[in-house]
């Protein structure tokens, strides 16, 4: 009798079914948000949870499988990737099981979100109403929600980066968070070239991580983003030094400041254009060292895939917002 039930659950687990997911091929920006926004929305009014919560986790993923290999590009506009063997079941012979009976049988997640009565992986409805009540067993409360994702990803780093995409949904209430600015001004004297993987030597042969932008003391510096600011205050390298996070996982790095803006702090959201310091030449000392090299600023980009973080090069995005903001002018 166990057998057959097997075997009719198997069969039923074979049957080929069209695919549901929505695919972004001929969506336009604008329909993209407005998908991932009334997706955000319903899990909300099913869950109680709000939405900057499935938009934070959902941005944090679809951050990673862009910068990594192992993970299959999105298809849908829900990024939220689960793995075959833990959405079909870690057991279960077929790991393109759609139908919710065996696939609970097999101790999978996958669950049904849009009542067609199939739990499909490349659904974006099903991929976040399975993640919605993975959180909502957890609490709707802040504290159990943090528990809950520490609980799915095991990296405090990880837990961290979504409650900082939180907060910025939280404090513009908008998914459009993916402006740029250039860090100074573009009516201020300033010349940079594309100095990423120089060689170093002060401290230890190293490689340059960044791009020098030289103009004078006391220039202002401003964020490049909308962010999170997690690093502020003196490295012997950098010296006086802000590091901002944005919402694509991108850590952005001033360095050589001659000093920082009022009232500045961090954990404080920041937003393109907004004034975070000043050029100077601090740095390769104890804290206060200064004028061991020409006044510039040091800029650097990193990006974090889920296990680690590397420095890219940030001459092009330069180009591309000193362009973008002198059409502004």
């Amino acid at each position: 009798m166990i057998r057959l039930l097997l075997c009719f659950i198997l069969l039923i687990g074979y049957i080929p079914v069209s695919a549901s997911a929505t695919t972004l091929e001929s969506m336009t920006e604008e329909q993209i948000y407005q998908k991932r926004n009334e997706l955000y929305t319903k899990m909300q009014s099913i869950t109680q949870i709000p939405w900057h919560y499935f938009a934070a986790v959902d941005q944090y993923e679809r951050n990673v499988r862009r910068a990594r290999r192992d993970i299959p590009k999105a298809t849908g506009v829900i990024g939220i990737y689960y793995k075959p063997e833990i959405w079909a079941g870690p057991l279960n012979p077929n790991p393109k099981d759609t139908n919710p009976s065996s696939i609970q049988f097999f101790s999978g997640v996958g669950q049904d979100g849009n009542g067609d009565g199939i739990a499909d992986s490349t659904n974006d409805e099903d991929v976040l109403y399975t993640f919605a009540t993975y959180l909502q067993s957890y609490g709707t409360d802040k504290e159990n929600l943090k528990i809950a994702l520490w609980d799915y990803y095991q990296r405090d780093k990880t837990v961290g980066l979504i409650m900082g995409h939180l907060r910025l949904y939280q404090t513009y209430q908008t998914l459009k968070l993916d402006k740029h600015a250039f860090p100074l001004p573009i009516r201020s004297n300033f010349s940079y070239k594309n100095t990423w993987g120089d060689a170093r030597g002060w401290g230890g042969r190293r490689m340059h991580e960044g791009t020098d932008i030289f103009a004078s003391y006391g220039v202002p510096v401003r964020s490049t983003c909308y962010g999170i600011i997690e690093i502020k205050g003196w490295n012997k390298f950098g010296g006086w030094r802000i590091g901002i996070r944005d919402i694509n996982n991108t850590y952005h790095y001033f360095a050589h400041l001659n000093g920082f803006a009022k009232d500045l702090e961090v954990g404080q959201v920041v937003e393109p254009g907004q004034m975070i310091g000043s050029v100077g030449s601090s740095g390769y000392g104890p804290p206060g060292t200064a004028g061991k090299f020409p006044p510039h600023l040091h800029y650097g980009m990193y990006k974090d895939n889920g296990y680690t973080e590397w420095s890219f090069d940030p001459f092009p995005h330069l180009k591309s917002w000193e362009r973008g903001d002198r059409r502004k002018r």
